[in-house]
């Protein structure tokens, strides 16, 4: 008899509903807000409130759109997003590579160095980050000492490039790539691959959720970051979906809030990571649960 088995009929139905009840508690916030986003301003101000709107107004979606230029915001977060994944996979599976499969002096102290950087709330770090970015030499009217000009301040470089590396990601790939066999890099060597093939062709492909796990993450953090990209813009083009929301709280007469639009914009956001957890939940699930391997 298995060990499913043998589980008490009612210990698996209360497992069930406390999983069901638990789901729903999780669900109820989304839901909320996408219904939300079809009411009009007399549903939401209607005690006690109601699930669903009396009348559904999809044009809430058109409005939202036409307060802000949320074409360019959607624009300049996905590029950002895309390129803080795209830098964050090569260069932590490189780093994260080097530290699980080469020996060298003071591997141990750099990798614990990895670790304390997770320790370290990202707020704290704010202030020094925007000081770097701002006297980046030879930028954006600098000097050689970084003084004279604005440096990454309105730039790509300054949206993308502080985000380009994350702690977690290193950690990560370096506990998967600890667990690929010795062997079969060895073989490799013998059949005369390079270093740079052996990591891209032989142990990277073994270890796929580490990547989507790491791409998932990094997406979602630089999706949905605020404060990073309001410190280093103020030009319009610049801005990202995030800081478009935030217009929409003022977007009312008298400054108010329009809850049904800023209901609708931020169901918008939310849309692509919902999309990419669903099309990537079973490699991102495995990732998670084998990150604390060896």
């Amino acid at each position: 008899m298995s060990s499913r088995e043998r589980v008490n009929p009612r210990t698996r139905v209360a497992t069930h509903v406390l999983l069901v009840v638990t789901s729903l508690t999780m669900v109820a916030p989304f839901l909320w807000m996408a219904l939300t986003s079809f009411k009009t301003d007399r549903d939401i101000a209607t005690f006690p409130p109601t699930w669903l709107p009396s009348s559904w107004r999809v044009g809430n979606y058109a409005d939202a759109l036409s307060v802000a230029p949320f074409d360019i915001y959607f624009r300049n977060s996905l590029i950002i997003s895309i390129g803080h994944v795209v830098l964050n996979l090569v260069f932590a599976s490189l780093a994260g590579f080097a530290l699980a499969r080469y020996r060298f002096r003071g591997r141990e102290v750099v990798f614990l160095g990895f670790v304390a950087l997770l320790m370290i709330p990202t707020y704290t770090k704010i202030v020094p980050q925007f000081l770097i970015a701002k006297t980046m030499p030879l930028f954006g009217g600098n000097d050689i000492f970084g003084y004279g000009g604005s440096g990454w301040v309105n730039t790509w470089w300054g949206l993308i490039i502080p985000g380009a590396v994350t702690p977690f990601a290193v950690f990560l790939f370096r506990q998967f790539y600890l667990s690929v066999p010795h062997e079969l890099e060895d073989a490799a060597r013998i059949d005369g691959l390079g270093e740079w093939r052996i990591w891209a062709q032989i142990a990277s492909p073994l270890i796929k959720p580490a990547f989507v796990t790491a791409g998932l993450l990094t997406f979602q953090d630089s999706f949905n970051n605020f404060l990073w990209p309001l410190l280093i813009t103020t030009d319009d083009n610049k801005r990202v979906v995030q800081l478009g929301l935030s217009v929409l709280k003022e977007s009312g007469e008298g400054f108010t809030t329009q809850w049904n639009l800023l209901m609708a914009g931020t169901t918008m956001a939310s849309l692509p990571m919902i999309v990419l957890f669903l099309l990537t939940q079973r490699y991102f699930v495995q990732g998670l649960a084998t990150t604390g391997i060896k």
